[in-house]
């Protein structure tokens, strides 16, 4: 029923002469539902294209939300450390963009299609670029797992609204006689706000995932020159902030226990041994992060 609402609320947005009549509605929503009960098919019914213009759709209604800290040497600095590690990755092409956002909570966030942002909060909290390339690196590694389009594919609710955004678009082009994919992509970014302002976007991943991000994620820091044990740091300094200092509880509810993370890390962190004596960056960091 949430699939086929969807549907029709999309189908009546249109205009008077584009929408579509009920029966195809009906269609579309029932599409709409076996897309939805299917997670992992559904994952690969995305083409990069539109995983882009969902994640640009996310970053609008996040950053509607919550703005960019005005200290443009810092967020040039961020940018340049974040898409030096997304070139060592097979995920180099996609269009990567860094970015930190103006608040005290600390907490980072990757959007699908690579857009990154981390809050002030947390970057203020760093000692070194090796520190900070850790926190880049395990959102990267969300990115090329595909972790949050999972997850967000993973409600059956918004994935059948979604699917259903993007077979009303399809539709309505062929329609109209065009091949331009404009539409779905608009469609997509469109949900994607809307991804946000319903909270979805900011459930929390599950934890399975967080832990893979964590083991990729240093090694993409390896791979990016940086010493792999700088995210072993970081959890270390959440595992030492109190749960109820300002700014912290989000991150501890959208995320494993640092204490847990670190158990899982411990794995595989004895292969990155030899990785060990790979900068720290600390004078720099120090010089653009105040």
């Amino acid at each position: 029923m949430r699939a086929l609402l969807a549907a029709l609320a999309l189908g009546l947005a249109a205009p008077a002469h584009a929408q579509l009549d009920f029966g195809r509605i009906l269609d579309l929503g029932k599409k709409a539902v076996e897309v939805g009960q299917k997670v992992q098919e559904a994952t690969k019914e995305y083409t990069v294209e539109e995983e882009i213009a969902l994640g640009e759709g996310i970053t609008t209604g996040f950053l509607g939300a919550i703005r960019l800290h005005p200290d443009e040497r810092l967020q040039r600095y961020v940018n340049r450390v974040g898409r030096w590690l997304a070139s060592q990755t097979e995920r180099a092409d996609l269009p990567w963009t860094f970015g930190v956002i103006d608040t005290e909570i600390i907490n980072a966030f990757a959007m699908p299609g690579g857009t990154v942002v981390v809050s002030h909060g947390l970057v203020k909290r760093l000692g070194s670029e090796s520190e900070l390339a850790g926190v880049l690196a395990h959102e990267i590694a969300h990115v090329l797992k595909k972790h949050q389009l999972s997850a967000i594919q993973s409600d059956a609710g918004w994935s059948a609204a979604a699917t259903g955004a993007k077979a009303v678009a399809a539709d309505q082009i062929a329609r109209r006689g065009g091949g331009d994919v404009m539409g779905i992509k608009t469609q997509l970014a469109n949900a994607g706000v809307d991804l946000v302002k319903d909270g979805l976007f900011l459930r929390p991943l599950d934890r399975s995932m967080e832990y893979e991000a964590d083991r990729l994620g240093v090694v993409v820091a390896a791979r990016g020159g940086y010493d792999p044990y700088g995210f072993v740091a970081v959890l270390t300094m959440l595992a030492q902030v109190k749960p109820e200092e300002t700014g912290v509880s989000i991150t501890f509810s959208t995320h494993p226990s640092p204490a847990d993370r670190l158990a899982e890390l411990e794995k595989v962190m004895p292969e990155l041994e030899k990785y060990a004596g790979q900068p720290q960056v600390e004078g720099r960091f120090r010089q653009t992060v105040r």
